[in-house]
């Protein structure tokens, strides 16, 4: 049968076994955050004593044996520690008492002027931006107290706020009328940052190519169109057609270049970049409808239609011109990319693939048409004057649209892939994971992820597993070890070691916060491509 024995602070249990009696010996306390501390186990209760004896079943043959195996075997006491833990805090679903938000956050949510603002604590945080170490918050809690102190209840804060969002919204809609005076106000207050000119990026790299490219495109156009007029050459049509698909697309690279040079706002955080390639994708896709289509177009309609063909001498002179200033263009785009690609350290065949300019890869590959399709066309209307059959330069017409058609593919097959957001080479991603794990303060890396948004600008993620020991290191090397040792002497209640490991825990929380912003600083200064870093704890 079963025998309970409780003595002060120990527990005493005699099971029914046959061999040997068990004895337990142990203590409970469980401790509060205010320090109140209550024992379990501290009643004196004897089964044979008081003469209580739960779950006893007695046998003669029972009592024989338990009799003489306790005079023959000894008690083994065993003890059993129990940790003192603290209560455990219960913050429900929504807690946001100790949260942190900034004057502006305050003032635009909480309907305060920022006379309000002065009378709350202010505390100092570390910066989340690169240009300034740190700047000032304020409690959640406190903002809130003050808001209801202002309006005097949260239905009249709602209904400032009803107020504030209709205002915003009549706005919204009345911006065009505002923009003067958005302009004055810019004017007086001066601009935070120093922007580029739009007019100066045509005057350099791809805006200058472009720009180049538009002129010597549109004279080409309008003097092929003269000949085709004039002789009623198909393969001069098509070339005609050509010079004015070049002109077009061009003047939407330009225009993509332009809008690419917009500041990032609130809707587009990652600015404008991705507009180069917008325009490059539309682009290929003119040349190809306009371009090769029509091409292909006037070539079958010359085959299944033949007529003879008038002098070509007024054309083979604007081709012969064609051809020097087309390839005057697509020497300008050529020196471009190579100059581009050294900066980068990439092969000029690299470049042009990976569409790293994706303005001035148009320019090149449509201007390298245009020289071929020159070429083809001469070749085509020459053997149409030697043979007197007008069907060669029908042939002519189909040879230029099936290399323009070739071109437009390939843009569009590039662009498409930059607009998806392809990864970066593998030796670069090899070079970033290394900069990483040669760090003490990291442990591991894992689910790397760097994408290429375009122009050179790369996005860096990764799951970090920190070393706790080196991030504690690292911050007890900043504090005054002696201090630190009479503060731990002096901590005699549960209230004080609350205190005191609140205190120094969530300095090393902002410690490891500091770790995480030198690496991502380290990664963007020895790889300039990398604009923005995305580093995730685990």
């Amino acid at each position: 049968g079963w025998q309970v024995s409780m003595k002060s602070g120990s527990l005493s249990c005699i099971l029914p076994c046959n061999r040997l009696p068990v004895q337990l010996m142990s203590q409970v306390r469980v401790y509060t955050s205010n320090g109140q501390k209550k024992d379990l186990g501290s009643e004196d209760t004897n089964g044979s004593a008081r003469g209580e004896t739960p779950h006893k079943v007695e046998t003669g043959r029972q009592d024989t044996s338990n009799a003489g195996q306790k005079q023959s075997s000894p008690k083994q006491p065993i003890q059993v520690k129990v940790k003192a833990v603290l209560k455990k805090r219960e913050y429900g679903p929504k807690y946001t008492q100790n949260n942190f938000i900034t004057g502006v956050r305050a003032i635009n949510e909480f309907c305060l002027k920022s006379s309000d603002l002065d009378q709350l604590r202010k505390i100092k945080r570390r910066s989340p931006h690169d240009d300034t170490e740190t700047f000032t918050v304020y409690l959640r809690s406190d903002v809130e107290a003050k808001s209801l102190e202002v309006w005097g209840s949260p239905e009249a804060l709602a209904r400032e706020r009803k107020r504030r969002k209709e205002e915003e919204i009549k706005y919204r809609e009345n911006l065009f009328r505002n923009q003067r005076l958005l302009w004055e106000y810019k004017e007086f207050f001066g601009n935070t940052k120093p922007r580029s000119s739009t007019a100066a990026m045509f005057f350099k790299g791809p805006g200058k190519v472009v720009m180049v490219a538009i002129c010597i495109n549109g004279l080409n156009f309008f003097f092929k169109l003269l000949a085709w007029v004039y002789t009623g050459s198909a393969s001069m049509f098509s070339e005609a057609i050509h010079s004015l698909a070049d002109t077009c697309n061009q003047a939407l690279l330009a225009l993509g270049i332009s809008q690419s040079a917009r500041t990032p706002d609130p809707s587009h955080p990652y600015g404008f970049t991705n507009m180069r390639y917008i325009a490059s994708l539309i682009s290929g896709v003119g040349i190809f409808m306009m371009g090769a289509g029509l091409s292909w177009y006037h070539g079958i309609i010359g085959l299944l239609h033949p007529h003879p063909v008038e002098s070509l001498l007024w054309a083979y002179c604007i081709l012969a011109g064609s051809l020097v200033s087309e390839g005057a263009t697509l020497l300008v785009a050529i020196n471009e990319i190579r100059r581009s690609a050294r900066a980068k350290g990439l092969s000029f065949y690299q470049y042009v693939v990976q569409s790293r300019d994706p303005s001035t890869n148009v320019v090149l590959l449509e201007d390298a048409a245009a020289v071929l399709s020159v070429a083809v066309a001469a070749t085509c209307m020459g053997l149409t004057s030697l043979t007197g059959n007008p069907y060669y330069d029908s042939v002519g017409s189909l040879g230029v649209g099936t290399l323009l058609g070739t071109v437009s593919a390939f843009l569009i097959y590039t662009n498409t892939e930059a607009l998806l957001g392809r990864s970066i080479e593998p030796e670069q991603l090899q070079r970033l994971t290394e900069l990483l794990e040669s760090d003490p303060v990291v442990r591991a890396i894992h689910d790397v992820k760097a994408t290429d948004m375009g122009m050179s600008k790369v996005r860096f993620k990764a799951e970090v597993d920190f070393d706790g020991r080196v991030v504690t290191r690292s911050y007890l090397e900043k504090q005054d070890i002696e201090q630190l040792l009479q503060e731990i002497q002096q901590v005699k209640t549960l209230e004080e070691l609350e205190a005191f490991m609140l205190k120094h825990g969530e300095n090393i929380v902002d410690t490891l916060g500091a770790e995480v912003d030198r690496l991502e600083k380290d990664l963007k200064q020895r790889n300039p491509d990398v604009r923005h870093v995305d580093l995730e704890i685990l």
